[in-house]
C-alpha cells in the first residue's frame, strides 16, 4: 500500500530571532511529513525548538527570520501574504495553545468566541455561528452545551477551559490541528481526558495532528510517530513503538531513562540527563548533545573530536534516521 501524501511538509526550516547580542537560530534545518490522519509528537527540552517550531506553521513569528519551506495541502506558506494566512489559520489549520486562560477574552461568553471564529470565515449568521458553537462544545464533552455556551471562562475548570479552546479550534473544520503542550497545567486524571478527546476527534475527523509535548508519556498516548528536537534540530524521527523500543540517540535514550517505571524499586532515584541545554547563541561546532553525552567520554580520542567537531546529519534507516555519529539502536551500536 502506497505511503499517503502528507497534509504538512516541512523541509529545511530555520527560524531565527535578532538579538543585540546576534541572531539567535531557534529552529535549524527542520524537517518532517504529517499525513491525513496521523499524528506527530513533537518531544524535546524546553528551548528545543518545538513551539518555535509550531508557531512557524502558523506564520505567527513577528520579527524572526523564516526560511525553508512549509507546505500545507500542497500550498507554500514561507513568504506567503499576511491576509492569506489570515484565511488560512483556523480555517484550513488550527492550534491549541498550552495556557487556555490567557488566550480566551474574560469579557466575552465562550459562545460568543467560538461562534465569532466561524462567522470570520465563513460569514455565518449570529444563529448559525451560536449554534454551531453549541454543537462544537458538545462534541468535546462540555456538559449543558447551550447553557454554558453563554458562561465565561472564569466560570470553567482548567480542564473545561481547554475543551473550549479545542471546541474553538475544531468549529471551521481544519484539516491540521496544532496542540502546543494542551495539558502541562492539566493533573493526570483531566490530562488524560484531554488527550482521550484529541485522539477520538482525529480518528473521527481525519485530522492531521502535530503534539508539541515534553512529556514522553503523552507521546506514547497518541502518537504515530515521534520527532525528537534538542538544541533546535532533529535528533531523531521515528514511529512510536521502535523510538521506545529501540531509541538511536543518546538524548532519546535519556529522555526515556529519566522516566518513572513500574519495576523501579521505590527508592530509586530518577536518572537525570547530565549538565543544561546548549546555547543558541552560540552554537557548538560539533553535536549540540556532546557536552551531556556519555559516548565521547567512553570513546576513543578520535571518536571525541569527531563528536565535538563535526555535526551528524540525520541519517540512517529511512523509517528511523538519528543525528548522531555512533547512534545505538535499543542500546546496541550501529
Amino acid at each position: 500500500m502506497p505511503e499517503a501524501e502528507p497534509l504538512l511538509s516541512v523541509r529545511d526550516l530555520t527560524v531565527e530571532f535578532p538579538t543585540r547580542h546576534g541572531p539567535v537560530r531557534a529552529v535549524d534545518g527542520l524537517s518532517f511529513d504529517v499525513p491525513r490522519g496521523r499524528t506527530l509528537g513533537i518531544v524535546g527540552e524546553s528551548g528545543s525548538g518545538k513551539s518555535v517550531t509550531s508557531l512557524a506553521v502558523m506564520g505567527l513569528h513577528t520579527g524572526a527570520r523564516v526560511s525553508g519551506s512549509i507546505v500545507l495541502d500542497g500550498r507554500e506558506l514561507v513568504g506567503l501574504p499576511e491576509r492569506e494566512l489570515n484565511r488560512l489559520r483556523g480555517r484550513r489549520m488550527a492550534m491549541v495553545f498550552q495556557d487556555p486562560l490567557s488566550s480566551l477574552h474574560p469579557y466575552f461568553t465562550v459562545g460568543e468566541q467560538i461562534a465569532e471564529h466561524h462567522r470570520v470565515h465563513f460569514g455565518s449568521r449570529r444563529a448559525v455561528a451560536r449554534r454551531l458553537a453549541v454543537d462544537a462544545l458538545a462534541e468535546v464533552g462540555i456538559p449543558e452545551p447551550r447553557r454554558r455556551a453563554g458562561e465565561y471562562p472564569h466560570q470553567f475548570s482548567g480542564g473545561m477551559r481547554q475543551r473550549v479552546m479545542i471546541a474553538t479550534a475544531l468549529v471551521c473544520e481544519p484539516e491540521l490541528l496544532i496542540a502546543d503542550e494542551p495539558t502541562t497545567a492539566l493533573d493526570v486524571t483531566v490530562q488524560a481526558q484531554i488527550l482521550e478527546l484529541v485522539a477520538r476527534v482525529q480518528e473521527e475527523r481525519g485530522l492531521a495532528v502535530v503534539m508539541i509535548t515534553h512529556d514522553l508519556g503523552v507521546v506514547a498516548r497518541v502518537a504515530h510517530e515521534v520527532l525528537v528536537m534538542y538544541g533546535g534540530r532533529a535528533a531523531e524521527r521515528a514511529p512510536v513503538d521502535g523510538l521506545f523500543g529501540s531509541p538511536a540517540h543518546p538524548y532519546t535514550r535519556g529522555l526515556l531513562d529519566s522516566l518513572p517505571r513500574l519495576d523501579d524499586r521505590d527508592d530509586a532515584p530518577l536518572r537525570a540527563i547530565p549538565g543544561s541545554p546548549p546555547s543558541l547563541l552560540t552554537p557548538a561546532p560539533g553535536c549540540a548533545f556532546a557536552p551531556r553525552c556519555p559516548r565521547p567520554a567512553l570513546g576513543t580520542d578520535e571518536e571525541r573530536a569527531r563528536c565535538e567537531g563535526e555535526r551528524p546529519p540525520l541519517a540512517g534507516p529511512a523509517a528511523h534516521p538519528a543525528a548522531c555519529h555512533f547512534p545505538a539502536y535499543g542500546g546496541v551500536a550501529s
